[in-house]
């Protein structure tokens, strides 16, 4: 069994505990989340259980041949090769392997009597077997493909692609190389919700052990099973979903508050007295006593992560029922092809509305427009009476710049009655303690999110227009941000890649297709029922469509030297551009599972080829080609592997043929 182990790892930068007295094991099987604030380190101990950093003390112990992929959180970059060749480089522990397969095979040609040099090669070759390296070509395309790129972009090469396609490439692979172990800081973090669905999907059926560190609730409820959370340097293990750490967190934080409490009164007490009587003569030497308890005392600390902190917006400016329409709305950026066509929306006062859809289906687009950010558009747009807007975008975070401090930057945007509450809300959005006095103009991009964020959140409006809002926030976070939009008085239009954030939000779904739309009423999860429904109608249609296929092809007969087949059912005319969209859904299932028949095809053909190197590889091996007998029985399985490998090319030449067709 893999594993990967700490014993009492200890690391500190400068006077700063970061692990003290650490103890870790992950082993094959292992599906950890790994938590706390930011700042306690989290990143600092995946880089040790990764080997890139050396810890001051303890032990890390990795069994022999196992293999760790690494994920960090951002900054690698991809360049000089197609994406197609950059996946490949996932392999390269397979191309080794098979470097040193071959160089044994020309040391048993020189020294046929040395057993251990068979032995080893044997082992390499299974071990290459087990890792699915035969059958890479399929696993990169499954990968990428599950990831969100498309088939063109195979060939595109890699710099062509922007920083968050780099971290997907990243990504991609280190899950292509079928790892013991895989550690994987924040990689949600540039993946829309599809995505996001597909690798909870990957991690749920991965064989290997796993640790990662997320942002959002729902993926780790779905994909891990304990928990640990680091705090003060001090890691602590908890079993289960990572909701059910939060209840067994919070009924231990009740306990710590209590004593946190009665520590604060008792520190209060003493340095009162200090302050009173440190200069008396009379009582110098008690105060001096009170002193020494006080550097001797043990503070107590509150994770901030688990600090409840609430905040509300300004009130609402009052708005009527109809709040905003959209009448037959087109919009274009090549002159060619709509990205959205006669889209057609009304929002009524109090809707909170989710956009969904795949990247570029024109999500983003059609909150600029919502926001009057874009009038490049045909149709027309209504605002209501009275209505206000407010909008969010990561590119606001470039408006912000000068030399004010974060605290002075919002004191000045800020109404009256809010600013004695800025400090907690500032924490809310990950600003604590000093932080806030840093300067606008030393900010990152993803600290000047936050601040456009909470900016807005000041300002009062009716009809919050928000474009990702929960990047760059951690889980708390957006529970803060997920409880004042909540109890908002107005409308809220929103795109997220947080599904849990989506399903407590969301009241109406609208969902976006290149040139159609279509909406929901109901929230996000009755939105996902109605899609389930739909691919479990479309795939019962392709499996009748793909029976009658081949119930024509099999019921052929031959009348007067011409052959008659049953009528198949017709496709409708593709050169039209005229389908309709529940047409271009079953289509679009029908070519998916064609897609997966040539892909599934392909990694057996693979399969067999393997198996086939391998029989050649024993009629090299003297201890059977000098035995008849043996090297008989080798050949007769050489030919019927060779015949299935037939039989499969011809398989897979039917199926490239009828994907051909779409």
């Amino acid at each position: 069994m893999a594993f990967v182990q700490f014993s009492k790892v200890s690391l500190a930068f400068g006077d700063r505990d970061i692990l003290k007295d650490v103890t870790i094991n992950l082993q094959t099987g292992s599906k950890v989340a790994l938590t706390g604030a930011n700042g306690a380190g989290k990143s600092t101990l995946i880089k040790v259980l990764a080997g890139l950093v050396q810890p001051d003390s303890g032990t890390r112990a990795v069994q022999k041949d196992s293999r760790i992929a690494y994920l960090p959180q951002s900054g690698l970059t991809h360049h000089g090769c197609s994406l197609r060749e950059e996946a490949d480089k996932a392999f390269e522990f397979g191309y080794e392997m098979q470097r040193q397969i071959d160089e044994l095979g020309e040391q048993m040609a020189a020294n046929p009597s040395n057993t251990n040099l068979a032995v080893r090669q044997a082992d390499l070759i299974q071990a290459l077997e087990e890792s699915g390296w035969h059958r890479r070509e399929a696993a990169a395309e499954s990968v990428l493909l599950g990831l969100g790129f498309s088939r063109a972009d195979f060939d595109k090469r890699t710099e062509e692609f922007s920083g968050g396609w780099q971290m997907r490439i990243a990504l991609a692979k280190a899950l292509m190389q079928n790892p013991d172990i895989l550690l994987l800081d924040e990689p949600t973090n540039y993946l829309d919700i599809e995505a996001r669905n597909w690798l909870e999907g990957f991690l749920k059926d991965f064989n290997g052990g796993f640790l990662l560190v997320s942002h959002d609730r729902y993926f780790l409820d779905v994909t891990i099973n304990e928990v640990y959370e680091l705090f003060g340097g001090d890691l602590k293990r908890y079993p289960g979903n990572f909701t059910h750490y939060e209840k067994v967190r919070e009924v231990e934080l009740k306990t710590l508050i209590a004593e946190y409490e009665q520590q604060q009164q008792e520190i209060n007490k003493l340095e009162e007295f200090i302050n009173r009587f440190g200069a008396k003569a009379t009582k110098a030497a008690q105060a001096q006593e009170y002193q020494k308890r006080l550097e001797k005392m043990v503070r107590i600390e509150i994770p901030e992560s688990l600090k409840k902190i609430h905040f509300s917006f300004p009130p609402a400016p009052h708005a009527g029922k109809l709040v905003y329409r959209m009448n037959s709305i087109c919009k274009s950026y090549d002159g060619a092809h709509n990205v959205l066509d006669n889209l057609e929306l009304q929002l009524e006062n109090g809707d909170r509305l989710v956009v969904a859809g795949r990247n570029g289906a024109g999500k983003s687009t059609l909150l600029r427009i919502i926001a009057e950010q874009d009038s490049d558009f045909t149709g027309e747009v209504i605002p209501g009476a009275g209505v206000k807007i407010g909008y969010f975008s990561q590119d606001n975070a470039e408006t912000i710049k000068g030399k004010q401090t974060i605290l002075e930057y919002l004191e000045g945007e800020a109404p009256l009655e809010l600013i004695p509450k800025l400090r907690d809300m500032l924490g809310a959005f990950l600003f604590r303690g000093d932080d806030v006095y840093k300067s606008l103009d030393v900010l990152s991009g993803g600290e000047k999110a936050r601040i456009a964020l909470l900016q807005l959140l000041l300002s009062p409006v009716n009809l919050l227009v928000l474009d990702e809002p929960t990047n760059h926030l951690d889980i708390h976070s957006k529970d803060v941000l997920l409880e004042a939009l909540k109890s908002f008085g107005g409308t809220v239009v929103f795109v997220s890649h947080d599904r849990g954030f989506i399903e407590q939000l969301a009241t109406r779904v609208i969902e976006l297709t290149p040139g159609h739309f279509r909406t929901f009423p109901g929230n996000y999860e009755f939105y996902m029922e109605q899609i389930a429904k739909e691919e479990e109608n479309e795939d019962a249609q392709s499996q009748a469509f793909a029976k009658q296929k081949v119930g024509a092809s099999v019921n052929g007969t031959s009348v007067g030297g011409k052959v008659t087949t049953e009528a198949a059912p017709q496709r409708p005319d593709l050169s039209t551009g005229r389908l309709s969209y529940e047409e271009q859904k079953r289509l679009e299932s029908e070519r998916r599972k064609a897609e997966k028949l040539v892909a599934k095809i392909e990694s057996e053909i693979e399969a067999l080829e393997a198996k086939k190197s391998e029989l050649e590889a024993k009629m090299a091996d003297p201890s059977v080609y000098s035995n008849g007998e043996k090297a008989k029985a080798v050949q007769r399985e050489i030919e019927e592997v060779s015949n299935q490998i037939d039989a499969k090319t011809a398989e897979w030449e039917s199926a490239s043929e009828a994907l051909m067709e779409f």
